[in-house]
């Protein structure tokens, strides 16, 4: 029984001939399916990275300011997003958010803090204290900042093929101001964030500045509600980490 067995599969796999037509029809459909399958996840591959390369680049273009941004600022980076990602605004939401770090980390465990977040989209605006982001950003002295940048963006595939089909792409990354140690926001209030005199000899400077700036400058000019008391130092930043 065995031995017929093995004959006959031995005589089978040995045969050459064949329908080409018949042939043709079998693997058509399979090599179109994996072609499909391919187009799809080199594009959501495509697109993924894309969305990062923006999301960087917002970040780095912001880390260069040293001036307050307003919201017409924030109106044209949300345009550029678009532009860029070739979307439009039901598709894609932009989140940009400053965020410092309070506490003395050799002491205490980091804390961080939304100082301004700004949105263009659905998406709801960071403040307060961040929980549950020790992952997320890095590790950073007392009264330091970071940007964060996050996107998201509807993404349909061309076919829609098991394991692929809607869903939404995200990008984040941080990045530390470059030129200045805080990049503020302008609300055109006159308020908080409204004008950068951290330490930056700028005697008349509104908005967040420090009244008493032992850091660098003495800001004697400031009214009480419109500054934050310097006088022990505990507003500096703390080059060494800690």
């Amino acid at each position: 029984m065995f031995d017929a067995i093995k004959s006959r599969a031995h005589r089978f796999l040995g045969q050459e001939d064949g329908d080409a037509t018949v042939e043709g029809l079998l693997l058509i459909p399979v090599v179109a399916t994996l072609f499909a399958a391919g187009w799809v996840w080199h594009d959501f591959g495509r697109q993924t990275a894309l969305e990062q390369r923006i999301n960087y680049t917002v970040g780095d273009m912001m880390s260069r300011e040293t001036d307050p941004i307003d919201d017409a600022y924030i109106d044209h980076t949300f345009e550029l997003v678009l532009a860029m990602l070739k979307s439009n605004l039901d598709k894609t939401d932009l989140r940009i958010s400053v965020v410092r770090q309070t506490k003395k980390i050799d002491r205490q465990d980091p804390e961080y803090r939304v100082v301004w977040s700004e949105t263009r989209g659905d998406r709801a605006v960071l403040s307060g204290t961040l929980t549950d982001w020790d992952d997320r950003l890095p590790l950073m002295a007392r009264n330091d900042q970071v940007i964060v940048v996050e996107t998201w963006t509807d993404h349909q595939p061309v076919f829609t093929i098991a394991g692929l089909g809607a869903s939404e792409i995200t990008s984040y990354s941080f990045t530390r101001p470059r030129f200045a140690p805080q990049v503020l926001f302008d609300d055109g209030g006159g308020g908080s964030h409204a004008n950068n005199g951290w330490g930056n000899g700028d005697q008349d400077a509104p908005g967040n500045s420090l009244c008493n700036n032992n850091a660098e400058n003495y800001d004697e000019g400031q009214n009480s509600n419109k500054c934050r008391d310097n006088v022990d130092g505990s507003e500096n930043i703390e080059p060494s980490g800690v």
